[in-house]
């Protein structure tokens, strides 16, 4: 199963995604899991290498050519981190993607780039948006879920902004993420099927 994690915006909360949806499928026993961090800053390396995860490997693929190699796995789950606005490294991930992770926030400059990155996925792959650092009960996230409703596209979960999940490598994962993005996988799982 080859999970790709992208939005072509930056700050969205991809890699905390790829992190937390790791985790979740290893302890679930989805094993091996690798991450695949195609982030030239590497940032999910870094995490995972500050702070590693029993049944958790990673590679780092920053290329096109080394993320494709890296997702031939035959068994198990591969979590890809992109980066934002690389697109060819998106669309190479997408190739080989059972299902694609599109992580948004609320309001603001998010549509295009999240439209112009549905784009970029096939018909017949798995997708949705997860809303994160959300901030339950305001005007912007239910807009949010509405508008994506309205184009018949999934939201797989809204994380809230209380969750204290983007602490990045300084800080041990917390149960209110894992449970989150446990949801999260379920949807993913049930949608690639």
């Amino acid at each position: 199963m080859n999970i790709v994690v992208t939005n072509l915006k930056g700050g969205v909360g991809k890699t905390t995604a790829t992190v937390y949806l790791a985790a979740v499928a290893a302890a679930r026993g989805h094993r091996p899991v690798v991450v695949v961090d195609a982030d030239r800053q590497a940032s999910a390396a870094e995490w995972l290498e500050e702070r590693p995860l029993d049944g958790v490997d990673v590679v780092e693929a920053p290329s096109e050519r080394t993320l494709t190699r890296a997702m031939r796995a035959d068994e198990g789950t591969v979590v890809v981190d992109l980066p934002p606005g690389d697109e060819r490294l998106v669309q190479a991930a997408i190739a080989a993607a059972d299902a694609v992770v599109i992580p948004t926030r609320a309001g603001g400059v998010e549509f295009g780039r999240v439209a112009y990155t549905l784009e970029l996925i096939p018909a017949k792959t798995a997708r949705g948006i997860v809303v994160t650092a959300a901030r339950l009960g305001t005007n912007d996230l239910q807009e949010t879920i509405d508008w994506w409703s309205g184009e018949k596209v999934p939201i797989w979960g809204v994380v809230p902004e209380r969750v204290g999940i983007a602490a990045g490598p300084e800080a041990r994962l917390y149960r209110d993420g894992l449970d989150e993005y446990g949801n999260v996988l379920r949807r993913v799982l049930r949608a690639a099927r």
